[in-house]
Protein backbone atom coordinates (compact mmCIF):
# COMPACT_ATOMS: atom_id res chain seq x y z
CA UNK A 1 0.00 0.00 0.00
CA UNK A 2 1.64 3.28 -0.64
CA UNK A 3 2.85 5.95 1.93
CA UNK A 4 0.83 8.84 2.12
CA UNK A 5 2.35 12.06 1.58
CA UNK A 6 4.14 13.57 3.99
CA UNK A 7 3.08 17.40 5.04
CA UNK A 8 5.64 19.69 3.91
CA UNK A 9 6.53 21.90 7.58
CA UNK A 10 4.20 24.83 7.56
CA UNK A 11 6.47 28.25 8.10
CA UNK A 12 4.39 30.90 7.05
CA UNK A 13 3.76 32.08 10.59
CA UNK A 14 0.50 32.75 12.95
CA UNK A 15 -1.79 33.98 10.05
CA UNK A 16 -0.84 30.97 7.53
CA UNK A 17 -0.61 28.14 10.32
CA UNK A 18 -4.48 28.11 11.05
CA UNK A 19 -4.50 27.22 7.37
CA UNK A 20 -2.71 23.47 7.72
CA UNK A 21 -6.08 21.49 7.64
CA UNK A 22 -9.02 20.55 5.57
CA UNK A 23 -9.99 22.57 2.93
CA UNK A 24 -12.69 21.88 0.04
CA UNK A 25 -12.89 22.51 -4.06
CA UNK A 26 -15.76 24.12 -5.56
CA UNK A 27 -16.28 24.19 -9.26
CA UNK A 28 -18.77 26.00 -10.36
CA UNK A 29 -21.28 25.31 -13.54
CA UNK A 30 -24.39 25.95 -14.76
CA UNK A 31 -25.79 22.60 -14.34
CA UNK A 32 -23.75 21.32 -11.46
CA UNK A 33 -21.47 21.92 -9.12
CA UNK A 34 -18.29 19.86 -7.95
CA UNK A 35 -16.93 19.51 -4.40
CA UNK A 36 -13.52 18.31 -3.66
CA UNK A 37 -11.48 17.74 0.13
CA UNK A 38 -8.62 17.58 0.84
CA UNK A 39 -7.02 15.28 3.76
CA UNK A 40 -6.42 16.75 7.19
CA UNK A 41 -2.84 17.69 6.15
CA UNK A 42 -4.12 19.92 3.91
CA UNK A 43 -1.86 17.95 1.34
CA UNK A 44 -4.15 15.65 -1.00
CA UNK A 45 -6.84 16.37 -2.86
CA UNK A 46 -9.88 13.74 -2.86
CA UNK A 47 -13.36 13.94 -4.91
CA UNK A 48 -16.64 14.47 -2.62
CA UNK A 49 -19.73 14.73 -4.79
CA UNK A 50 -21.49 16.58 -7.30
CA UNK A 51 -23.83 18.77 -7.04
CA UNK A 52 -26.98 19.54 -8.69
CA UNK A 53 -26.65 23.96 -9.08
CA UNK A 54 -29.75 25.15 -7.61
CA UNK A 55 -29.60 28.93 -8.58
CA UNK A 56 -33.34 29.44 -6.81
CA UNK A 57 -32.63 27.73 -3.59
CA UNK A 58 -29.04 27.31 -3.17
CA UNK A 59 -29.84 23.95 -1.73
CA UNK A 60 -26.13 23.10 -3.32
CA UNK A 61 -24.25 26.03 -0.96
CA UNK A 62 -26.34 25.01 2.05
CA UNK A 63 -24.61 21.05 1.10
CA UNK A 64 -21.15 22.77 1.05
CA UNK A 65 -21.70 24.82 3.92
CA UNK A 66 -22.43 21.36 5.97
CA UNK A 67 -19.82 19.60 4.58
CA UNK A 68 -17.48 22.08 5.57
CA UNK A 69 -18.38 21.98 9.21
CA UNK A 70 -19.07 18.59 9.33
CA UNK A 71 -15.05 18.29 7.81
CA UNK A 72 -13.57 20.73 10.25
CA UNK A 73 -12.11 22.78 6.88
CA UNK A 74 -10.34 25.56 7.55
CA UNK A 75 -10.55 27.08 3.79
CA UNK A 76 -12.64 26.67 0.76
CA UNK A 77 -11.06 27.35 -3.04
CA UNK A 78 -13.81 28.28 -5.73
CA UNK A 79 -12.55 27.93 -9.32
CA UNK A 80 -12.67 31.12 -11.31
CA UNK A 81 -13.18 30.50 -14.90
CA UNK A 82 -11.20 32.92 -17.01
CA UNK A 83 -11.09 33.24 -20.70
CA UNK A 84 -6.70 32.38 -22.30
CA UNK A 85 -6.45 35.67 -22.28
CA UNK A 86 -6.73 36.28 -18.71
CA UNK A 87 -10.20 38.25 -19.27
CA UNK A 88 -13.62 38.16 -17.47
CA UNK A 89 -16.87 36.30 -19.27
CA UNK A 90 -20.51 35.53 -17.71
CA UNK A 91 -18.70 32.40 -16.51
CA UNK A 92 -16.41 34.14 -14.58
CA UNK A 93 -19.24 36.56 -12.85
CA UNK A 94 -21.27 33.48 -11.91
CA UNK A 95 -18.37 31.76 -10.08
CA UNK A 96 -17.83 35.37 -8.32
CA UNK A 97 -22.06 35.83 -7.54
CA UNK A 98 -21.81 31.66 -6.18
CA UNK A 99 -18.67 32.49 -3.89
CA UNK A 100 -20.40 35.75 -2.68
CA UNK A 101 -23.35 33.86 -1.59
CA UNK A 102 -21.55 30.56 0.02
CA UNK A 103 -19.39 33.48 2.03
CA UNK A 104 -23.04 34.96 3.25
CA UNK A 105 -23.81 31.71 4.17
CA UNK A 106 -21.23 30.42 6.42
CA UNK A 107 -21.43 33.92 7.88
CA UNK A 108 -25.08 33.25 8.61
CA UNK A 109 -24.41 29.33 9.73
CA UNK A 110 -21.93 30.87 12.17
CA UNK A 111 -18.69 29.47 10.37
CA UNK A 112 -15.54 31.36 9.57
CA UNK A 113 -13.65 29.31 6.88
CA UNK A 114 -11.79 31.82 4.48
CA UNK A 115 -13.16 31.42 1.01
CA UNK A 116 -10.77 32.19 -2.05
CA UNK A 117 -11.23 32.42 -5.54
CA UNK A 118 -8.67 31.34 -7.46
CA UNK A 119 -7.76 30.80 -11.56
CA UNK A 120 -9.14 27.57 -12.86
CA UNK A 121 -8.73 27.71 -16.38
CA UNK A 122 -7.56 24.36 -18.18
CA UNK A 123 -9.02 22.27 -15.05
CA UNK A 124 -11.73 20.72 -16.90
CA UNK A 125 -9.82 20.06 -19.76
CA UNK A 126 -7.21 18.38 -17.31
CA UNK A 127 -10.30 16.69 -15.88
CA UNK A 128 -11.20 15.02 -19.01
CA UNK A 129 -7.78 13.92 -19.64
CA UNK A 130 -6.95 12.73 -16.13
CA UNK A 131 -10.08 10.66 -16.58
CA UNK A 132 -9.05 8.83 -20.06
CA UNK A 133 -6.17 8.20 -18.57
CA UNK A 134 -8.01 6.66 -16.18
CA UNK A 135 -9.44 4.59 -18.49
CA UNK A 136 -12.75 5.74 -18.66
CA UNK A 137 -15.28 6.27 -21.64
CA UNK A 138 -15.88 9.76 -22.02
CA UNK A 139 -19.42 9.16 -22.26
CA UNK A 140 -19.24 8.46 -18.81
CA UNK A 141 -16.89 11.47 -17.80
CA UNK A 142 -20.05 13.77 -17.11
CA UNK A 143 -21.07 12.13 -14.06
CA UNK A 144 -18.11 12.90 -12.97
CA UNK A 145 -15.95 14.94 -14.74
CA UNK A 146 -17.46 18.49 -12.11
CA UNK A 147 -15.37 16.15 -9.00
CA UNK A 148 -12.67 15.74 -11.35
CA UNK A 149 -12.14 19.86 -12.09
CA UNK A 150 -13.10 20.23 -8.54
CA UNK A 151 -9.78 18.07 -7.14
CA UNK A 152 -7.85 19.95 -9.85
CA UNK A 153 -8.95 23.02 -8.56
CA UNK A 154 -8.62 22.35 -5.00
CA UNK A 155 -4.98 20.07 -5.38
CA UNK A 156 -3.57 23.03 -8.04
CA UNK A 157 -4.16 25.53 -4.91
CA UNK A 158 -2.87 23.48 -2.51
CA UNK A 159 0.46 23.07 -4.20
CA UNK A 160 0.87 26.58 -4.92
CA UNK A 161 -0.10 27.54 -1.11
CA UNK A 162 2.86 25.53 0.40
CA UNK A 163 5.28 26.24 -2.58
CA UNK A 164 4.76 29.63 -2.25
CA UNK A 165 4.33 29.65 1.75
CA UNK A 166 1.50 32.37 1.55
CA UNK A 167 -2.16 32.44 0.87
CA UNK A 168 -3.33 32.09 -3.04
CA UNK A 169 -5.83 33.93 -4.98
CA UNK A 170 -8.30 36.53 -4.69
CA UNK A 171 -9.81 36.43 -1.04
CA UNK A 172 -13.95 36.82 -0.55
CA UNK A 173 -14.93 38.94 1.99
CA UNK A 174 -18.58 40.18 3.86
CA UNK A 175 -17.98 43.98 4.68
CA UNK A 176 -20.00 45.79 7.16
CA UNK A 177 -21.80 48.20 5.65
CA UNK A 178 -20.42 51.61 5.39
CA UNK A 179 -22.09 54.11 7.78
CA UNK A 180 -22.79 57.78 6.78
CA UNK A 181 -21.92 61.01 9.22
CA UNK A 182 -24.24 60.97 11.59
CA UNK A 183 -26.36 58.04 10.37
CA UNK A 184 -27.60 54.44 11.67
CA UNK A 185 -25.82 51.25 9.51
CA UNK A 186 -27.59 50.34 6.87
CA UNK A 187 -29.94 47.32 7.54
CA UNK A 188 -28.04 44.83 5.13
CA UNK A 189 -24.92 43.57 4.46
CA UNK A 190 -23.28 43.74 1.17
CA UNK A 191 -20.53 42.18 0.22
CA UNK A 192 -17.02 42.94 -1.74
CA UNK A 193 -14.44 40.70 -3.19
CA UNK A 194 -11.23 41.67 -1.39
CA UNK A 195 -8.52 42.33 -4.24
CA UNK A 196 -6.14 39.61 -1.89
CA UNK A 197 -4.30 38.70 -5.15
CA UNK A 198 -1.25 36.91 -4.88
CA UNK A 199 0.89 37.77 -7.93
CA UNK A 200 4.02 36.67 -8.03
CA UNK A 201 4.15 32.86 -9.23
CA UNK A 202 0.34 32.49 -7.73
CA UNK A 203 -2.40 31.20 -9.38
CA UNK A 204 -4.48 34.01 -10.17
CA UNK A 205 -3.15 35.70 -12.64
Amino acid sequence: MPSRPSAKPWRGGPNLARLHGVKLGVDVGLVRVGLAASDPDGVLAMPVRTLKRDAKKNSDIRVVVREAAERGAVEIFVGLPRSLGGGETASTQMARDYAQTLVRALADAGQDQQVRLVDERLTTVSAHRSLREAGMNSRNHRTVVDQAAAVAILQQSIDTQRSLNRDVGELVTLRRPRRESGGVPAPTEEFEISQDIEREGGITP
